[in-house]
């Protein structure tokens, strides 16, 4: 082992004992985590953290129910004396554990430079840059909020089922925030970059554009009138705009919900769910992408795997609890956000493929419409799919143009809806970084997808 040091015997000991009076399944989750972040506002450092984390889960499905237990005591006599509390629960059919079947993990996503290395003060001076770069722009900007995060999580899964492997994660982000105001408006725009990788997302960052792109996003919006309410033509642009599929689709797609009847995608392997020109997909395996990884949090292998395929439901993403109970594979997509949480499926790097449209096509086409350049953020109903999204940057369309902006507009449908209504999907497929919550915390995870046009949306103005 080359992250934790324990003794094979005694992890399957730990796991025996867990399983003494039944159960189908359980694991031990060992992580070890630092972080730290820099949160930089009013032209200065506003404040900086450090912290760690380190512990142990233990998990015993029986019955396709979970227990369990976590503490970051991970002594002998702790491990031994968690796996007798969950145990004890149990009364069920004895449950034989397999060995260790040994494993040589490879590492797919090389650390290029290891941020914990990188000197504080450049740190600083790249934030201090790009807050000086926006306010630049005009005197409308009266506020840049920056933050910068970096965190080294190394994690041992061993499982009954014979799992016994280990993996590292170094992940490192920058969140801009600029926001501009004329004493009677106030409008904010926001970019961010991250990435499984060290320093180098940093540096591989055109700062220069990414503080010009952010201040001129929130002038233009400051003037920019509200948008006619009603139902019409409207073309969601690539990379954050996948983030309707995601909150919208995805999660429905999840075992989370599926397994327990609680998604409008139940039961639909095989059937057409959306128009024929999407296929999307959920992939853990992009090389240093942000919700990319070795090895899920149940230790099995990250995979890529298609969702839907020219609009046909092809799988769902499964963990154990979920394979349990569906009676299907799992797809290396448990995850968690630290020690304290059971994992569940979710999703990792999610995103609507590219198509044979040019983006000029997608416009062309439209005599009214909404060009939504910058999702905001929104909510969904993942049992219904309903969702509610605010456009962060849009703008009209007229006979075939891009026009004048306009703010204040939600796109506001059901998920499983638009996909059938996506009636045009362009070749300029991007990826974009985000955080998502569920059952198991935060996690990071990708979204994306080419611009893509919907023949009909419900679009609110003010």
């Amino acid at each position: 082992m080359k992250y934790f040091n324990f003794d094979e015997n005694f992890l399957h000991t730990v796991l025996q004992e867990a399983l003494k009076n039944g159960g189908e399944y359980a694991d031990l989750f060992f992580e070890d985590t630092k972080i730290n972040s820099i949160g930089y506002l009013d032209s200065g450092v506003d404040n900086t953290s450090l912290g760690n984390n380190y512990g142990v889960g233990l998990r015993i499905i029986v019955n396709k129910k979970t227990i369990y237990l976590y503490s970051n005591d991970t002594s002998n006599d702790s491990l031994i004396n968690l796996a007798k509390s969950a145990s004890s629960i149990v009364n069920d059919k004895k449950h034989i554990i397999n060995g260790f079947i040994e494993s040589h993990e490879k590492n797919h996503h090389p650390l290029h430079i290891n941020p914990f290395d990188i000197n504080f003060d450049e740190k600083i001076e790249m934030l201090s840059y790009l807050d000086k770069k926006a306010r630049e722009v005009s005197d409308k900007i009266k506020q840049v909020n920056l933050r910068y995060m970096e965190k080294q999580r190394n994690i041992l899964v061993c499982a009954s089922n014979g799992i016994l492997k280990e993996d590292s994660q170094t992940y490192v982000r920058l969140v801009m925030v600029s926001m501009a105001s004329d004493g009677v408006n106030t409008q904010t725009a926001s970019r961010t970059k991250g990435a499984l990788d060290g320093y180098q997302v940093i540096r591989d960052i055109n700062l220069d554009e990414m503080a010009l792109e952010t201040a001129n996003s929130a002038i233009k919006m400051l003037n920019a009138k509200y948008p006619k309410s009603g139902k019409y033509p409207v073309v969601i642009d690539n990379a954050f705009g996948g983030v309707i599929f995601h909150e919208a689709c995805g999660h429905a797609l999840e075992a989370t919900s599926v397994a327990d009847n609680a998604s409008v995608f139940c039961g639909r392997l095989g059937e057409k769910i959306a128009s024929d020109v999407v296929t999307a997909i959920d992939d853990g395996t992009i090389q240093n992408a942000w919700g990319s990884y070795n090895i899920d949090d149940e230790g099995n292998e990250a995979q890529r795997t298609v969702l839907i395929e020219n609009g046909i439901l092809k799988s769902y993403l499964v963990d154990e609890l979920g394979s349990l109970k569906m009676n299907q594979k799992v797809t290396g997509s448990a995850r968690r956000e630290n020690y304290k949480y059971p994992p569940t499926s979710r999703m990792r790097n999610t995103f609507i493929d590219k198509g044979n449209s040019s983006f000029e096509d997608l416009i062309s086409q439209i005599e009214y419409g909404l060009y939504a350049k910058k999702m905001g953020g929104g909510s969904v109903d993942p049992a219904t799919t309903d969702y509610n999204f605010a456009v962060s940057e849009g703008y009209i369309i007229e006979k075939g143009k891009i026009t004048e902006p306009v703010r204040g507009a939600t796109l506001i449908g059901r998920g499983d809806e638009t996909l059938m209504n996506i009636e045009a999907v362009s070749s300029n497929l991007e990826l974009a970084d985000g955080m998502c919550g569920s059952i198991s915390g935060s996690v990071p995870t990708t979204v994306g997808q080419p611009a893509i046009r919907v023949k009909e949306l419900t679009v609110g103005g003010r």
